[in-house]
């Protein structure tokens, strides 16, 4: 038994397993060409296979996966949405005994071929993830406004996670597995931003590494309108951000709310002390009310802050429990590749 668990930790030690994995929604036309596009062999990597997630697809995008040769074909009964396609994806692959996790998207708008630069600086232990950087900023493929939309959006996400973030929205991306059984994702529209935010609450290094991208081939489906598109990114970033930074965010709420109640009362006390203050009662009753609400948010922030910190104790405890299931299921014979 000591031998056997041995040759194990030898194997992993000196074999190192790349999966690429690709979240799936009516793929069926695109499939083939981005398939084509992946690399076989890698320098450093011994092992490469394929992962595909068919998110509740009714084009055939399963059939035609097996038909291709892919080696794991992840079938989800309904579709749930980009975000949990990923997460799902994440877990077939760490329990497919992935050292590595490339995440690409099927319609074929990533190169395929830079995905040995995408993994270099895990290779070289520089970073935990890397993310493909496709020069949102003056990249000719994109519109006008959603280069301003991407802009500002990295932006935003370079502000809360507080790493440098040229292109936050890319899903081109490398991740370890170390990291991979650390993600959590909440959020049903996108995993994209929510996970940068984590990363930067979790200080993993991540390092961005500039891309190619290919024509597109269809419109995004996560970006239906330009108003869609931002009440949901919105809504996501102050989510994340919110949940991994929640003493900050209710500071400054709370200290608006009460600079404004102090600022007002303040006025009061000007009018009074000059003769004029019987006709600003009602700026000392706001004030009253701005006052106690901001003390009331503020208190309400360390409470946040406490919550906070038994969020990071379950989520250690997760990842300790994810760490464990995923090594007992290593190397498991019964384990399904469909």
């Amino acid at each position: 038994m000591y031998t056997g668990v041995q040759n194990m930790l030898v194997h992993k030690l000196t074999a190192m397993k790349l999966i690429i994995q690709i979240p799936c929604y009516n793929e069926a036309k695109t499939l083939p060409d981005t398939l084509n596009a992946l690399p076989r062999s890698i320098d450093g990597i011994q092992q490469i296979e394929i992962l595909v997630i068919d998110d509740g697809s009714t084009d055939g995008t399963y059939g035609l996966a097996k038909e291709l040769g892919v080696e794991h074909v992840l079938r989800l009964p309904n579709h749930i949405g980009l975000a949990g396609a990923f997460v799902a994806g994440l877990e077939a692959a760490l329990q497919r005994g992935a050292d590595i996790i490339v995440n690409t998207d099927a319609d074929n708008q990533y190169d395929g071929k830079d995905i040995p630069k995408l993994i270099e600086p895990i290779l070289a232990k520089r970073a935990e993830m890397v993310i493909g950087d496709r020069g949102v900023a003056t990249n000719p493929s994109f519109s006008t406004y959603k280069r301003i939309l991407q802009r500002l959006g990295s932006r935003a996400i370079q502000f809360t996670s507080g790493m440098k973030t040229p292109d936050a929205t890319s899903g081109f991306r490398a991740i370890t597995r170390d990291a991979a059984l650390r993600t959590i994702v909440l959020s049903e529209f996108s995993y994209t931003l929510e996970t940068l935010i984590q990363a930067g609450s979790n200080r993993m290094a991540v390092e961005y590494i500039p891309v190619r991208t290919n024509p597109q081939t269809r419109p995004s489906r996560l970006m239906r309108n330009l108003s869609h598109y931002i009440t949901h990114s919105t809504s996501t970033l102050l989510r994340a951000y919110t949940m991994y930074r929640p003493l900050r965010v209710f500071t400054i709420l709370g200290s608006v709310i009460l600079l404004g109640g102090l600022a007002l009362g303040g006025r009061f006390l000007y009018f009074y002390f000059i003769g004029q203050g019987g006709g600003h009662v009602q700026s000392l009753i706001l004030a009253a009310i701005l006052t106690i609400v901001g003390f009331q948010v503020l208190l309400i922030g360390l409470l946040a802050d406490l919550i906070g910190f038994n969020r990071k104790i379950l989520e250690e405890t997760l990842y300790r429990i994810r760490r464990l299931e995923i090594n007992k299921q290593e190397g498991d014979p019964n384990l399904e590749s469909s």
